[in-house]
């Protein structure tokens, strides 16, 4: 087992028991350091006090982990960016109504608004001059990602059909 592996094994329990999912891990060496950083993620956006409790919790946890050995490491815990691909079930229920992007096995490109999450697909709400729904098989998508608004608009932009 790696290190990565061994310190991902040793926090998932701790992680999940907060009631958490620890979404990645990465240690990177720095001179005669190590920069260990872990991805947290929530059914809900972590708030700074949750990140800075797991935090402590995961530092404290590392410190006493043998397989570690002597070397000193930097710990940054971390919650998901904005450009994290929706690869699970879960990454799509947490953004409901907001605007993704499916590229589609096929090529093709599909923008519309999270409206529902079942087990095998997503209802998108694409916009236009008469807003509709689709349903996208999860199988049928590539890559999948939350568009970021500025300026957003309605949701109601027009009737759905």
């Amino acid at each position: 087992m790696d290190l990565k592996d061994a310190v991902h094994e040793v926090l998932s329990p701790y992680v999940s028991g907060a009631g958490f999912f620890l979404e990645d891990v990465s240690i990177t060496s720095a001179g005669k350091k190590r920069n260990i950083t872990c991805v947290i993620d929530g059914e809900t956006d972590l708030s700074m006090d949750e990140i800075a409790t797991i935090s402590k919790g995961i530092g404290e946890i590392l410190d006493t982990a043998p397989f570690l050995g002597e070397t000193p490491f930097t710990l940054e815990v971390t919650s998901p960016g904005i450009d994290r691909p929706l690869t699970l079930q879960r990454h799509w229920n947490k953004n409901i109504d907001r605007l993704a992007k499916a590229v589609m096995v096929n090529g093709e490109v599909i923008n519309g608004r999270i409206d529902t999450v079942h087990d095998e697909s997503v209802c998108l709400i694409i916009s236009g001059k008469v807003a509709k729904k689709i349903e996208v098989p999860f199988a049928e998508i590539k890559r999948a990602t939350i568009e970021i608004e500025f300026n957003r608009k309605s949701t109601a932009e027009g009737e759905l059909s």
